[in-house]
Protein backbone atom coordinates (compact mmCIF):
# COMPACT_ATOMS: atom_id res chain seq x y z
CA UNK A 1 0.00 0.00 0.00
CA UNK A 2 1.22 3.34 -0.71
CA UNK A 3 -0.15 6.60 -0.18
CA UNK A 4 0.60 10.30 -2.05
CA UNK A 5 0.85 13.49 1.02
CA UNK A 6 1.42 17.10 0.57
CA UNK A 7 3.87 18.35 2.74
CA UNK A 8 6.21 21.76 2.38
CA UNK A 9 4.73 22.37 -0.52
CA UNK A 10 5.62 19.33 -2.24
CA UNK A 11 3.47 15.87 -3.39
CA UNK A 12 5.58 12.73 -1.74
CA UNK A 13 4.65 9.25 -2.18
CA UNK A 14 5.14 7.31 0.52
CA UNK A 15 4.89 3.77 2.00
CA UNK A 16 5.15 2.11 5.53
CA UNK A 17 8.88 1.54 6.28
CA UNK A 18 10.12 4.19 4.27
CA UNK A 19 12.97 6.93 4.76
CA UNK A 20 11.99 10.64 3.47
CA UNK A 21 13.36 13.86 3.66
CA UNK A 22 10.96 16.84 3.99
CA UNK A 23 10.83 20.70 4.80
CA UNK A 24 11.76 21.29 8.21
CA UNK A 25 8.99 20.48 10.54
CA UNK A 26 8.15 22.02 13.75
CA UNK A 27 8.82 18.76 15.79
CA UNK A 28 11.60 17.39 18.52
CA UNK A 29 13.33 14.01 17.74
CA UNK A 30 11.16 10.92 18.26
CA UNK A 31 7.97 12.74 17.73
CA UNK A 32 5.12 11.22 15.79
CA UNK A 33 3.68 13.69 12.66
CA UNK A 34 0.79 12.90 11.30
CA UNK A 35 -0.02 14.32 7.66
CA UNK A 36 -3.40 14.79 7.66
CA UNK A 37 -3.39 16.01 3.57
CA UNK A 38 -3.70 12.74 2.11
CA UNK A 39 -4.45 13.34 -1.86
CA UNK A 40 -4.00 9.03 -2.76
CA UNK A 41 -4.25 6.12 -1.50
CA UNK A 42 -3.25 3.00 -3.92
CA UNK A 43 -2.64 -0.94 -3.60
CA UNK A 44 -5.50 -3.42 -4.65
CA UNK A 45 -7.93 -0.28 -4.77
CA UNK A 46 -7.30 2.72 -5.54
CA UNK A 47 -8.64 5.82 -3.54
CA UNK A 48 -8.74 8.86 -5.17
CA UNK A 49 -9.91 12.71 -3.37
CA UNK A 50 -11.20 15.76 -4.03
CA UNK A 51 -8.57 17.16 -3.19
CA UNK A 52 -7.97 15.00 -0.04
CA UNK A 53 -9.58 11.91 1.44
CA UNK A 54 -11.62 12.24 4.36
CA UNK A 55 -10.23 10.69 7.41
CA UNK A 56 -6.96 9.65 5.72
CA UNK A 57 -3.73 9.78 7.79
CA UNK A 58 -0.24 8.83 7.15
CA UNK A 59 1.78 8.73 10.32
CA UNK A 60 5.24 9.24 10.75
CA UNK A 61 8.44 9.03 13.28
CA UNK A 62 11.20 12.08 13.44
CA UNK A 63 14.89 10.96 13.13
CA UNK A 64 16.47 13.76 12.78
CA UNK A 65 16.66 17.70 11.60
CA UNK A 66 19.65 18.72 9.82
CA UNK A 67 20.98 20.76 6.78
CA UNK A 68 21.61 19.46 3.04
CA UNK A 69 24.58 20.36 0.88
CA UNK A 70 25.75 23.97 0.69
CA UNK A 71 24.70 25.08 -2.91
CA UNK A 72 26.36 28.24 -4.63
CA UNK A 73 24.27 31.19 -5.68
CA UNK A 74 27.15 33.42 -8.10
CA UNK A 75 25.46 36.18 -9.95
CA UNK A 76 28.00 38.09 -12.39
CA UNK A 77 27.56 40.98 -15.41
CA UNK A 78 30.69 41.19 -17.60
CA UNK A 79 31.94 44.66 -18.16
CA UNK A 80 30.27 45.91 -15.30
CA UNK A 81 32.66 44.92 -12.21
CA UNK A 82 29.44 43.47 -10.40
CA UNK A 83 29.92 40.08 -9.10
CA UNK A 84 28.07 38.39 -5.62
CA UNK A 85 29.15 34.76 -4.25
CA UNK A 86 25.81 33.60 -1.75
CA UNK A 87 25.80 29.64 -0.17
CA UNK A 88 22.70 28.49 1.10
CA UNK A 89 21.84 25.45 3.03
CA UNK A 90 18.58 24.07 3.02
CA UNK A 91 17.20 22.55 6.14
CA UNK A 92 15.10 19.33 6.18
CA UNK A 93 13.71 16.74 8.73
CA UNK A 94 14.21 13.03 8.04
CA UNK A 95 11.24 10.83 8.63
CA UNK A 96 10.17 7.54 8.75
CA UNK A 97 6.66 6.27 7.67
CA UNK A 98 5.22 4.47 10.64
CA UNK A 99 1.54 3.41 8.92
CA UNK A 100 -1.14 4.80 6.50
CA UNK A 101 -4.88 4.60 7.77
CA UNK A 102 -7.60 5.08 5.31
Amino acid sequence: MYAVVETGGKQLRVTKGETIYVEKLEANEGDTVTFDNVLLIGGDKVKVGNPTIDGAKVKAKVIKHGKQRKIIVFKYKPKKNYSRKQGHRQPYTKLEITSIEK
